[in-house]
């Protein structure tokens, strides 16, 4: 591990986890948080990140050939059009690249999810992408 950023700027860290839970109270559908949780981590190389929320998406009942394939979403039919939904959004959001986000990306998603539940799922996307960042900096170790 590079550095500890729990112990060098625990004020941050503390306030990551507060507001992190703040989210998480926001999402009332923990199934979408966990696959965007996850495909987010594949996306940013934070295996740290990845492995902690199959673990968490497993003691919640999600089943493993469901968590084997978001590597591979668009290729399978085991998602549903929620799933595809939020999917999607995460990926737009995380990959964004100096990009804006389009009105079809926007519309997509909330064809599929309320105005609330894209706000939360939102939230918890920028979430994860912020630990993962703080993840792969440190390169905390699985």
């Amino acid at each position: 591990m590079r550095f500890n950023f729990t112990r060098q700027t625990p004020q941050v860290f503390d306030a990551m986890l507060a507001l992190n839970d703040t989210i998480s109270q926001a999402n009332p559908d923990s199934r979408l948080v966990h696959l965007t949780k996850i495909r987010v981590s594949q996306i940013n190389g934070c295996a740290y990140c990845v492995n902690m929320h199959v673990k968490e998406a497993q003691q919640d009942g999600l089943p493993d050939t469901l968590l084997h394939l978001i590597a591979v979403w668009p290729e399978t039919s085991v998602f549903t059009a929620r799933d595809r939904a939020a999917l999607a959004w995460a990926e737009t959001l995380t990959r964004l690249e100096g990009s804006e986000v389009s009105d079809a990306d926007y519309a997509a998603v909330r064809a599929e999810l309320s105005e609330q539940e894209v706000a939360a799922l939102t939230a918890s996307i920028g979430m994860i992408n912020l630990w993962n960042r703080m993840g792969v900096g440190a390169r905390l170790p699985v």
